[in-house]
């Protein structure tokens, strides 16, 4: 029956991309015979977002794809299911994190300031648009940093530290260093929506804990989705922020890091020692 259910849940994918998104629930659900009701829930238990959501991101996805060809905006628009150009206008930024002209032009006349530095895990690339950081990156090496970031924005001006962007590295870097609290930048997350609802539950895991890929399934109203949320965790660009090193398999082992698994097992052992030691503390004042 679960595997009938997936193969269900699968084609109703395929109908509401045949559709370019524009379809009712209940047209959806009439399409593999499920009650609108049950099918909600089902697609939800099973995808990790709702029938809307998935039919929202798909248009997103067609959209983005038409902007990069030669259509004109008013055509990619139309041909991405979008009825009117004004309910595509509204959300633009949101859904492209630019305008469309900006998104059509690889990020052109769009300035993301960046800086490489150094911290305990090594090298650090930290990147800010208007809106927020944009990216913070680990590695070994300062020039892959910097060229992934060039194929995230090809066409954006890449503006090199200035004095004070010094300080916002330096900020950013103490973070990565001591991760206690949340970091107190805005941040500029992109990402659908199914990513940013996991990367929102990576939020919420306190300093010093962990917690695994069927939880954060469960936490988000998804039990089943824990493969994809393992593969959001996979796309976050944002290292230590977004901490999607507090998630560890069920078995309690260490799995996939983005940036290494050496730097994923460093960072949760330093963070567990200074937990126990505010801990000790805690004791010690009350004793």
């Amino acid at each position: 029956m679960e595997k009938r259910h997936y193969q269900l849940i699968e084609q109703a994918c395929r109908f509401i991309e045949e559709n370019q998104g524009d379809v009712s629930l209940a047209d959806i659900a009439a399409h593999i015979q499920f009650s609108p009701y049950y099918f909600h829930r089902r697609f939800k238990s099973i995808m990790g977002i709702t029938p809307k959501e998935y039919a929202n991101a798909y248009r997103h996805k067609l959209i983005k794809k038409a902007l990069a060809g030669d259509k004109t905006i008013t055509d990619a628009i139309y041909q991405s299911g979008f009825n009117a150009n004004s309910r595509f206008y509204e959300n633009a930024t949101a859904i492209l994190g630019m305008t469309p002209t900006h998104w059509r032009n690889g990020g052109q006349n769009i300035v993301i300031f960046f800086a490489v530095g150094i911290c305990s895990l090594g090298h650090i690339l930290v990147a800010q648009s208007e809106k927020g950081i944009c990216a913070i990156t680990l590695g070994d090496d300062p020039a892959c940093l910097l060229e992934e970031l060039q194929k995230q924005f090809p066409q954006a001006e890449l503006v090199g530290a200035n004095q004070e962007f010094e300080k916002l590295i330096a900020q950013v870097i103490g973070f990565v260093e001591l991760p206690t609290q949340p970091l107190a930048l805005p941040l500029d997350i992109q990402g659908t929506v199914f990513q940013q609802k996991v990367w929102r539950a990576l939020l919420d895991i306190p300093f010093g804990c962990t917690m695994t890929y069927q939880e954060i399934a469960q936490k988000i109203g998804s039990p089943k989705s824990y493969r994809a949320v393992a593969n959001a965790c996979a796309s976050n660009k944002l290292a230590v922020a977004i901490p999607c090193h507090r998630v560890i398999r069920q078995n309690g082992e260490i799995s996939g890091y983005r940036w290494g698994i050496e730097r994923k097992e460093k960072l949760l052992q330093r963070e567990k020692s200074l937990h126990h030691q505010d801990d000790r503390l805690a004791i010690s004042k009350s004793d």
